[in-house]
């Protein structure tokens, strides 16, 4: 009979509070932020510091392929894009935590994601060079602009979303015309890499940031043709003939100035508030620069005053030409122009904020508070969330998230007796867990912690060796720290209890192993008993000790070596009973079968040995992982085996058949540390990416061949997938002025996706010469009674047909398409004049017609029986087509007019819009202002000089 296995499953995994590889993000509403946890992504409320919804990718790919790399929220809903390293970008529901959409088109990691300003499309760069434009509302991918030389670091809308300008480790930005979906503009100057790039929100300034020791501006030419300080310019002349040479009506950017920064680290990101009055630059280190934007009021005071003071300075060195020095005190006077302005008169550095530890990320919250400029979320490498808030001379961190993890690696882990706690300790903290539903209840200070056990007498007590030598006895129930103990001169490597309960062994650098007994003991000046740890017994060796194990019946005890050796003794007498040498570099770890015959044996050699205790040969050597074992354990009672790895995977083994019996990935960095349930129901591991993951066994059995072959299946698919792209092959030559093309990739989905509609063209096919074939018979005579095919499921021919289609998912279907053959298509189009009847169906209908002409093109010209289909969707479509629109068009006129006669009648519904429309009416106010300004005071001075003469008249 074939043995079956009881299968582990990955069940939660909690600990990280924002991980490294993203950023940050403050939902629409500005009360909660969105933080990366390595493939989920935590929804923090501000106020409360909980995490209230955790938005977690269903699906059967785990492991650092899904790293959540790019999050952005939609300014208009709560709708949020996660990009992830695998190329995928989901858009999830932030307040039904629920993906609603899943794209897939990129080659690489998803490094910039941009909404526009009202949510309806989104912009992605990844490391394959390439940017993507995708309909959100469509679901689908418009096209893919292509022209950098290196991955896309940055995005940003302008135009009211008709432009994109996109920033590259190539060195330049480029401008691309999302109408034509050509590049208008590229844009060199920077010397390094071009990290980050942003744009105010009223599109005045586009500001850039780099290793270069100077943040560069540059001015939007929109605002220079229609704004008031370029129609000032003008009429003032102080444009050269240079200038007038060099503008061109590509020119979408032009240089505006630059402005040094405070330190010297490289730029990280640039972002401008959602009032356009702040700009921030994070560095890639521990510093946010605050800069104050200044209006333009402002700003030409600023100018007008840096002008005036020149002039006193050139003034002061001598009056050789005062006729010079007054034409220039005319220009002074005149300096309401662009041109007079400089990056430092409407950029002014505000204040610097220093965090504790390296920044990763910033997020602006979109609300500002009444009492301060703004708050900004700073998310650190220490696995934690900082806010602050931003007052005209400084800044105060309000709240900091780090309760729920650790600041660096999880280095041990270990379980009650019963189950119910977890403790783990990292480098200067003990947290103690609920292991079954993740949450941290209770942290202590402590050293570096590298091993530790939960005192089996009522989970009172832990103890935790550090890397110092020091034993710490932790009160789990205060949270305090009861007694320090100077247990050893070197680093403690390894500690276990004795199977007998009243004690435990420790092992350290210091070449000794330790016995130790718990004692309760009354202090003086404590009103109650204290658990305290007395050395009873020691043993020395002639190199480090790395790890220890006691068999279960407590009567030998195994020590492993620096010299890649393992020694067993007996416990009683502590003399020696075997030797156990075959490993190459130092042994990691070992443990013990509970009916203590079989041991087990971790290495650097990336090898796991099984080894007899009766006569210490070695009885299979196993070649377990692609880097270092760091940990192994054995399942109560039986003689299955996890061991884990800096390769980033756990193993499932059986050490009587010698199989590997299950993989499970998950963690995205090296794995330190695991712990077993007693009843092998649940184990738990710590990794250096500072999460702990549970895996529960369940009902679910496999079977070792099923198993196997599933293993070999998954290596070729991922062979498909390496072979669909050509590394040997000639590479494709970008033009230097970027080109457009398709969106999509083809996939393992999209080619079953194609087999699915070649499938139903077939069987429709099959059908309709069978239904034909059966009335031409009863034609001639009395037949059997017609009998539908049970695979159409009851369908017509052309709704089985149809239904294949709809299947396919929105962003995959061009793919699909382009991968079926001319015949099919000519099939395609013959059901498309029924499809076109179905209102709902006409926006399918137009996107499958224009994609096969635009494919088949060629063939469809040269093919006469293709002309009379094509003239009947010609005739049948357009009418269609316009009133779809028309619909759409009235429904959206309707929908204006009803917003208007509610805000007629109440501010309450559409008051938050009604705001921003307020806001809006009076930028343009103060817009519309600054341009007539001069006419304005010539009518007031008219105006003026016609009530003084009518006063004139009046007195005589």
């Amino acid at each position: 009979m074939v043995k079956a296995y009881r299968r582990y499953n990955a069940a939660s995994s909690f600990g990280v509070i924002s991980s490294l590889d993203s950023n940050i993000a403050y939902d629409s509403k500005g009360k909660h932020v969105l933080a990366p946890a390595l493939e989920k992504v935590g929804i923090w409320h501000v106020r409360q510091g909980v995490c209230t919804k955790t938005l977690t990718p269903s699906s059967s790919r785990s492991g650092p392929s899904l790293a959540v790399t790019s999050i952005a929220a939609s300014p208009a809903s709560s709708l949020v894009a996660v990009g992830y390293a695998d190329g995928s970008i989901r858009i999830w529901d932030s307040e039904k935590g629920t993906c609603e959409v899943n794209l897939n088109s990129h080659k690489g990691a998803v490094t910039a994601l941009r909404y526009n300003k009202v949510g309806s499309m989104l912009a992605s760069g990844s490391k394959d060079n390439d940017v993507i434009l995708w309909d959100v509302v469509g679901e689908s991918g418009l096209f893919r602009l292509r022209g950098h030389r290196d991955q896309v670091t940055d995005l940003v809308f302008l135009d009211s979303g008709k432009k994109l300008v996109s920033s590259s480790k190539d060195k330049f930005l480029r401008v691309w015309d999302l109408e034509t979906q050509h590049c208008m503009q590229i844009v060199s100057g920077h010397h390094t890499e071009v990290w980050s790039v942003d744009a105010d929100p009223e599109e005045r300034y586009v500001v850039t940031g780099s290793a270069d020791q100077e943040l560069r501006f540059y001015a939007v030419k929109q605002y220079l043709s229609h704004g008031s300080l370029a129609s000032d310019s003008t009429a003032n002349d102080i444009k050269t003939d240079e200038d007038h040479s060099t503008e061109s009506k590509w020119e979408i950017l032009k240089p505006f100035g630059e402005i040094q920064r405070q330190t010297k680290d490289r730029v990280a990101r640039v972002r401008f508030n959602v009032s356009g009055n702040l700009l921030a630059c994070q560095m890639a280190g521990k510093t946010i620069e605050i800069f104050r934007v200044l209006d333009e009021a402002e700003a030409k005071q600023k100018a007008k005053r840096r002008l005036r003071r020149k002039e006193k300075k050139t003034s002061k060195l001598g009056d050789e030409n005062p006729t010079g020095n007054g034409e220039a005190g005319a220009k002074i006077e005149q300096a309401d122009a662009v041109s007079s302005l400089t990056v430092p008169d409407v950029f002014k550095l505000l204040q610097v904020i220093r965090a504790g530890r390296k920044i990763s990320s910033f997020s602006f919250c979109p609300i500002a508070p009444k009492n301060s400029l703004g708050t900004l979320a700073l998310s650190l490498n220490n696995n934690s969330l900082e806010f602050y808030s931003l007052k005209s001379s400084e800044n105060e961190k309000t709240v900091t998230i780090e309760h729920q993890g650790h600041r660096s690696d999880v280095r041990s882990l270990t379980l009650s007796e019963d189950n119910t706690l977890l403790m783990s300790t990292s480098y200067s903290e003990v947290k103690i867990w609920n292991p079954s539903t993740g949450s941290c209840l209770r942290t202590i200070e402590s050293g570096y912690g590298l091993c530790s056990l939960i005192v089996p007498q009522n989970n009172k007590y832990g103890i935790v060796g550090t890397k110092s030598g020091v034993l710490e006895i932790i009160d789990i129930g205060s949270a305090t720290k009861v007694e320090e103990v100077e247990a050893h001169g070197g680093t403690i490597w390894s500690i276990t209890p004795i199977p007998n309960g009243n004690g435990f062994v420790t092992v350290s650098a210091d070449h000794e192993v330790k016995f130790w007994e718990y004692q309760v003991k009354q202090r003086s000046g404590q009103a109650t008993k204290q658990l305290t740890v007395s050395n009873v017994k020691s043993m020395k060796m002639n190199d480090d000790v790395l790890a220890v194990a006691i068999s279960p019946d407590a009567k030998h005890i195994a020590v492993a070596l620096l010299d890649s050796t393992v020694k067993v003794f007996y416990m009683d007498s502590l003399k020696f009973y075997l030797s156990l040498y075959g490993h190459k570099l130092p042994v990691m770890c070992i443990d013990i079968s509970s009916d203590g015959e079989l041991i087990v044996t971790g290495s650097q050699d990336k090898n796991l040995k099984i080894w007899g205790l009766d006569f210490g040969d070695c009885h299979k050597s196993i070649f377990a992982h692609g880097d270092s074992v760091m940990g192994v354990k054995f399942v109560r009672n039986t003689h299955y085996l996890f061991s884990i790895g800096k390769d980033r995977l756990v193993k499932y083994w059986d050490a009587d058949k010698f199989e590997l019996l299950l993989t499970l990935e998950g963690h995205h960095a090296e794995i330190w540390c695991l712990a077993v349930s007693n009843r092998g129901d649940f184990l738990v591991t710590g990794s250096h990416d500072r999460s702990m993951r549970r895996w529960d066994r369940s009902e679910e059995p496999f079977f070792l061949e099923e198993e196997k072959e599933k293993r070999l299946e998954e290596l070729f698919e991922s062979e498909i997938d390496n072979a669909s792209v050509d590394r040997n092959g000639p590479m494709e030559e970008i033009p230097e002025e970027g080109v457009a093309a398709l969106a999509g990739k083809k996939t393992i989905e999209t080619l079953s996706a194609t087999d699915s509609i070649i499938e139903a063209l077939d069987v429709a096919e099959d059908e309709k010469n069978r239904y034909a074939a059966y009335e031409e018979e009863k034609t001639k005579g009395k037949v059997p009674e017609y009998l539908p095919n049970a695979v159409m499921l009851g369908h017509s021919p052309s709704d089985f047909v149809l239904r294949a289609i709809s299947k396919v998912k929105t962003n995959d279907l061009e793919q699909t398409l382009l991968a079926l053959p001319f015949s099919d298509a000519m099939k395609l189009f013959c059901y498309m004049k029924d499809w076109s009847l179905i209102p709902e169906k006409v926006e399918l209908v137009c996107r499958l017609d224009t994609t096969l002409v635009q494919t088949h093109h060629n063939q469809l010209v040269t093919t006469p029986s293709a002309r009379p289909v094509l003239s009947v969707l010609r005739d049948t479509l357009y009418p269609k087509i316009k009133a779809c629109k028309d619909t759409i068009g009235f429904n959206l006129a309707a929908m204006d007019h009803v917003m208007q006669m509610m805000a007629s009648r109440s501010d309450a519904p559409f008051k938050d819009a009604k705001a921003k429309l307020m806001e809006i009416r009076s930028q343009q106010a103060k817009r519309m202002a600054s341009r007539g300004e001069t006419k304005m005071e010539k009518k007031r001075k008219k105006k003026q000089k016609k009530s003084e003469e009518g006063h004139g008249h009046a007195l005589f």
